[in-house]
């Protein structure tokens, strides 16, 4: 970055000068203290940071762990009671600490975690996930792994327990959620799911010799493992399924919880609501004209704007230089386009340091179809990684409707954004550096991310547009879908007008997205499920926006693209009204204070 830079006023970040990193304070004390503590309490989490120690064991899901991470969260927020900033840095440390651990606070009161149970980020899955970025090169490595599936079965039976706990406390997790859920932990559990085949996959050259004590001892655990997700899978269809919530909404009155804790600010859910709606309509217009530069000549001007879509959409999944066949072959397309965008991004419009500018592209173990990042380890040993969840029986993949989500999730999206504060060791503590994440900042800056991308001419081809609209239509859909269907909003007459449901929900996506439907009918299910997540992208992307037209207007022929860039992206992953004080130099607002309640409010 920029040797310094000083915003407008005294809130800002200063970098520190080549070869002089800066000097630890207190709050940053705090914050690595506070991020210690957290990872011995989730050494899930310490896994997927590249953080070792506690690779053999795995996160404590019952009430009583809960309870203990909302315990450190008033503790550091006591500790920072009695300390002042020593520098602008500092200032955004606290007001980001102040920001996080009172929106966990909020939803722990609540009891949100406790009765976490989705399709996509709930206990089921993340005790999964972590074995796909476990170590798995040394005999110590396996030996790790041993413990965490023998660790399988306890880990599950807490995640029961607050579901239990919740449920007792006035909770009623959706019917939906749980037949999903079931359906999910049978899959992992099957005789050729997930965990035997893990344990399968340890190689000799780690040291796991065919027939020896380890690998004996790797594929018994694997099947203990999987014996815990088929119980898990018959406990929520047996004894949760008959106490589940036939709606899906969680209600006016919850709902900006979550959407605070996932934007980091307060929103007017009306205006979003209406903001969304009218995004679909512009989308869907541009996508129309798109359409006509795909297909011109063949659509009438007179034919209805979803006719139009279709056509180009119908000629785009018919051309064969469009499509890539196999799973491999896609991935080693996914890496060059992003080898590409690094080359061509690099000391161009970003600053990209050296070692960030491997990017690795992987197929994932799952078959959700989704397309995720995650972040290299703080040493930068093992590089970010971009990975495809291939749904099964799918071959054939459209670039046209990828393009646009390589830039999303590798650079200059997540990659640059997740990695590049990972690099900043000289100025950002570990807390701000590696586990202060904030979805309305992160997935904002990836939307954002492709949008640029546009500006400076990477999708230009109309299909790689079509692409880009096709995904920006989804975004602004689902601010629709999820605040409608959440907060028991009024929904618009096309799908017949009153309260939103899952079915009008279903109908609305039907129609102005252009998903496949296994991966319509998934994420449909993660909104339901995961409520106030999907808006942050848009949302997200919309302050972003807004943030870059401020300092433009401010700063006049001043403005510089790539050292705004530069500046924003310095701060981290921190709330939308952190990041709006950091960069315009504002005062940072200090959260209320969350009271105790024994129970969900």
């Amino acid at each position: 970055m920029d040797a310094a830079w000083t915003a407008p006023s005294t809130l800002c970040l200063v970098s520190a000068p080549a070869n002089h990193p800066r000097r630890t304070t207190p709050v940053d004390e705090v914050a690595e203290r506070h991020l210690d503590a957290t990872l011995d309490l989730d050494p899930i989490s310490a896994t997927f940071l590249g953080l070792h120690g506690n690779d053999a064991r795995l996160s404590d899901f019952s009430p009583a762990g809960l309870d203990a991470r909302a315990a450190l969260c008033r503790r550091t927020l006591s500790e920072l009671d009695g300390l002042d900033a020593a520098d602008p840095v500092d200032t955004i440390t606290i007001a980001a600490l102040r920001e996080r651990l009172g929106a966990e606070l909020a939803l722990h009161e609540v009891g949100c975690y406790e009765a976490s149970l989705n399709n996509i980020s709930s206990p089921l899955q993340i005790v999964r996930e972590v074995f796909d970025v476990a170590p798995s090169a040394t005999a110590e490595d396996w030996e790790a792994n041993l413990g965490r599936l023998l660790a399988v079965g306890e880990a599950l039976a807490g995640a029961r327990e607050s579901l239990r706990h919740a449920v007792s406390r006035g909770h009623r997790i959706p019917a939906r959620q749980v037949v999903v859920a079931a359906e999910q932990a049978a899959e992992f559990g099957a005789p050729d799911g997930f965990f035997v085949g893990f344990a399968g996959g340890a190689p000799a050259s780690a040291g796991v010799v065919a027939g020896g004590r380890l690998a004996g001892a790797l594929h018994a655990a694997a099947e203990s493992a999987a014996a815990a997700y088929t119980g898990f899978a018959d406990w929520l269809r047996e004894e949760l399924l008959p106490q589940a919530a036939p709606e899906d909404a969680v209600g006016r009155d919850r709902y900006p919880l979550y959407s605070r804790a996932f934007l980091g600010t307060g929103v007017d859910l009306d205006e979003a609501y209406a903001w969304g709606l009218s995004e679909v309509a512009e989308i869907e217009a541009e996508m129309a004209r798109t359409a006509r530069r795909i297909v011109p000549g063949d659509v009438p001007v007179s034919a209805p704007t979803a006719e139009a879509i279709d056509a180009a959409i119908a000629a785009l999944d018919a051309d064969p230089a469009r499509t890539v066949v196999g799973a491999e072959a896609f991935r080693d397309w996914m890496q060059r386009l992003s080898d590409t965008a690094i080359a061509d991004l690099a000391d161009t419009h970003f600053t990209i340091p050296e070692p960030l500018r491997t990017l690795t592209c992987r197929i994932a173990p799952s078959t959700s179809g989704a397309i995720y990042y995650t972040a290299p380890t703080d040493d930068l040993s093992r590089p970010g990684q971009m990975w495809w969840s291939v749904p099964r029986g799918m071959t054939g993949f459209s670039t046209w409707r990828e393009t646009s989500t390589i830039f999303h999730e590798g650079v200059p999206g997540h990659h640059l954004q997740i990695a590049g504060t990972i690099h900043r060791r000289d100025e950002l503590n570990r807390w701000r550096r590696l586990s202060c994440w904030v979805s309305g900042h992160g997935e904002g800056w990836a939307l954002y991310a492709e949008r640029l991308m546009a500006e400076l001419g990477f999708l230009d081809d109309p299909g790689d547009r079509m692409g880009l609209l096709d995904s920006q239509a989804l975004r602004a859909s689902r601010v629709v879908v999820d605040i409608g269907v959440h907060c028991r909003l009024t929904a618009p007459a096309e799908v017949g007008g009153g309260t939103w449901d899952a079915d009008k929900a279903w109908r609305f996506l039907t129609a102005h997205t252009r998903m496949h439907e296994a991966t319509r009918a998934f994420e449909l299910d993660r909104y339901l499920g995961w409520p106030g997540q999907a808006p942050a992208y848009s949302l997200g992307e919309r302050t972003w926006l807004d943030l870059r037209e401020t300092l433009r207007r401010r700063e006049g022929p001043a403005f510089d693209l790539r050292s705004f860039h530069t500046r924003a992206l310095a701060v981290g992953s921190v709330g939308l009204d952190v990041l709006r004080s950091a960069l315009l130099g504002t005062a940072p607002q200090r959260p209320e204070p969350v009271p105790a309640t024994d129970g969900p409010r």
